[in-house]
C-alpha cells in the first residue's frame, strides 16, 4: 500500500487502462495552478509528480515545494530542499543485511511488549540481491562456477538461511539468491518497470513512474531504463525503506546532447568514457545530467545503461 497526500491542487485524476482504473497526478490539470511544465527536464517532472502525488499540506511537502519545482527553469538553483520518496529501494548483502538485522530486531521489540509483529514490514517494496560475498577458488575448468557457489553458501549459511527467512516473513521483501547477478543488473533486467502502481490508503490503484535508491554506487544504471535512481547510504536506505521521505535540495539539471551515431569500431566503453572526462571538466557533483538530442535514439539500452552505470565517475550520485 501506498500512502498518498492531500490532492490540494486538485491534479489527480483517472486513466482507464484495459479496462482497469488507475488514479494518477495529471500536470495537464496541474498547469491550471503552477502555470506549464511540459519544458521542464524528464528529471524534474519525475519529482514534480512525486511532489504532487506525496503534498500533504506543509507536513512533508507542501505546494510551495510543488511550485519551487514548476519554476524551476527561472530558477534553477533554488537551494530549496524537498522530501522525495522513492518508489522502492535496492539493496545488497553488504549493507543490506543490517537493515534487515533492524527490522527483526523491531519484531523482537514488539513481541515483547506483546504487539501484532506481522505489522513490522518495509512499506515500500525492498529487493535485496546477494552479490557482494562471492570468491574465487576455483577458476579454469567447467565446474569452477559450480563449485564457487558451493562454497559461497558454505561459508555463509548464516546469513543467507537468514535473508531466506526475512523473504518468507516479511511483506514488501524479497532477496535474489546468489549466483543470480550483479545488483544493478538485475536491477535493470529484472525489476525495473517504468511504470509502478499500488493500492493507496482509499483502495484505489495509483500508478506512478518507477523511482529506487539502493545502496549500491552503481544504482544508477536504471537510469538507462528512464528510471530515476542514485545509491545512497544505509541509513537512508533503511529511512526509505520504513516510509520517510529523503531529505536533498532541489538539484541543477546539465544537459547533455549527443547527435549522430557511433561509427564503426567505437564501443559504449570509448563513448562513456569521452562522457566522463567532458563532464568532471563541467562539474556536475550533486547535480542531475539528462541526455537528449537525436543521437540517443541510436543508442541501445545496453549502451544507455554503461553511460548511466558510469555516473559514480563523473560524480552525479
Amino acid at each position: 500500500m501506498t500512502q498518498v497526500g492531500k490532492d490540494t491542487l486538485g491534479t489527480r485524476s483517472t486513466l482507464n487502462v484495459n479496462g482497469k482504473e488507475y488514479a494518477y497526478y495529471s500536470f495537464a490539470t496541474a498547469a491550471e495552478k503552477i502555470g506549464d511544465v511540459s519544458r521542464l527536464p524528464f528529471s524534474m517532472k519525475v519529482l514534480l509528480e512525486n511532489m504532487l502525488r506525496f503534498e500533504d499540506g506543509g507536513f512533508t511537502v507542501s505546494t510551495d515545494d510543488v511550485q519551487a519545482i514548476a519554476d524551476w527553469q527561472k530558477n534553477p538553483v533554488t537551494g530549496s530542499e524537498i522530501q522525495y520518496r522513492p518508489a522502492r529501494v535496492l539493496l545488497q548483502d553488504f549493507t543490506g543485511v543490517p537493515c534487515v538485522v533492524d527490522l527483526a530486531a523491531m519484531r523482537d521489540a514488539i513481541a515483547k511488549l506483546g504487539g501484532d509483529t506481522s505489522k513490522i514490514n518495509p512499506q515500500v517494496p525492498v529487493n535485496l540481491v546477494i552479490d557482494h560475498s562471492v570468491m574465487v577458488d576455483e577458476f579454469g575448468h567447467p565446474k569452477a562456477f559450480e563449485k564457487n557457489v558451493e562454497l559461497e553458501y558454505a561459508r555463509n549459511a548464516e546469513r543467507y538461511d537468514f535473508l531466506k527467512w526475512g523473504s518468507k516473513s516479511f511483506e514488501n521483501f524479497s532477496a535474489v539468491p546468489p549466483g543470480t547477478g550483479i545488483c544493478h543488473q538485475v536491477n535493470l533486467e529484472h525489476i525495473g518497470k517504468g511504470v509502478w502502481s499500488s493500492v493507496d490508503q482509499d483502495g484505489a490503484k495509483v500508478a506512478y513512474p518507477d523511482t529506487c535508491v539502493g545502496t549500491d554506487s552503481h544504482t544508477t544504471m536504471i537510469n538507462g531504463l528512464g528510471v530515476l535512481g542514485w545509491g545512497v547510504g544505509g541509513i537512508e536506505a533503511e529511512a526509505a525503506m520504513l516510509g520517510q521521505p529523503v531529505s536533498m535540495l532541489i538539484p541543477e539539471v546539465v544537459g547533455f546532447k549527443l547527435t549522430g551515431q557511433m561509427a564503426e569500431g567505437i564501443t559504449a566503453t570509448d563513448l562513456v568514457l569521452t562522457c566522463v572526462q567532458m563532464l568532471r571538466e563541467v562539474g556536475v557533483v550533486g547535480r542531475f545530467v539528462e541526455f537528449y538530442g537525436p543521437g540517443v535514439s541510436s543508442l541501445s539500452l545496453a549502451d544507455r545503461a554503461t553511460i548511466a552505470n558510469m555516473a559514480p565517475e563523473y560524480g552525479a550520485t
